[in-house]
């Protein structure tokens, strides 16, 4: 099991994580880009299923790892609340945290917050979307770490 200062580690340092959302009788699952503060994971996305998911059930699970290798991993997954964010102040911090993510330098238009990526536009609040955090209310980590293999040749 991975302790609080791991979870917290993982969390902070990924970009990527998946959402998991009630879909009636089953569950739906998506990629989604974020940032996370300590308390909340932050997203923006657009109109979709999953947001609508999210307004009729606001409880959802959040996973994200850290992969090197397929014999060294670590994940965290965590349960929590959907808040949808529609003032100005609130739905302002999101964005701003979300523009201050490290990204990749190679990273895909849906990890960009905006088109003017890595400079912050000025005006974070021309940007379209549903803006969006998730209050953390339960973490659990695992690992899985393997001792180097020494292979030698004949």
């Amino acid at each position: 099991m991975l302790n609080t200062m791991e979870i917290e580690q993982i969390l902070s340092s990924q970009v990527v994580g998946r959402l998991a959302c009630r879909y009636g009788d089953s569950q739906y699952i998506v990629p989604i880009s974020y940032a996370y503060d300590g308390e909340y994971v932050y997203c923006h996305t657009q109109e979709g299923l999953k947001v609508r998911l999210m307004r009729e059930h606001r409880k959802v699970c959040f996973e994200v790892e850290s992969m090197p290798d397929m014999a060294n991993w670590r994940t965290v997954i965590a349960w929590g609340e959907f808040e949808e964010l529609k003032d100005w102040d609130s739905r302002m911090i999101a964005m701003n945290k979300l523009h201050e993510r490290i990204l990749p330098m190679i990273s895909s238009e849906t990890l960009q917050l905006s088109v003017d990526w890595p400079f912050s536009p000025t005006e974070l609040d021309r940007i379209p979307g549903v803006t969006f955090r998730i209050r953390l209310l339960e973490k659990s980590g695992r690992f899985e770490k393997a001792e180097p293999t020494v292979f030698f040749g004949s």
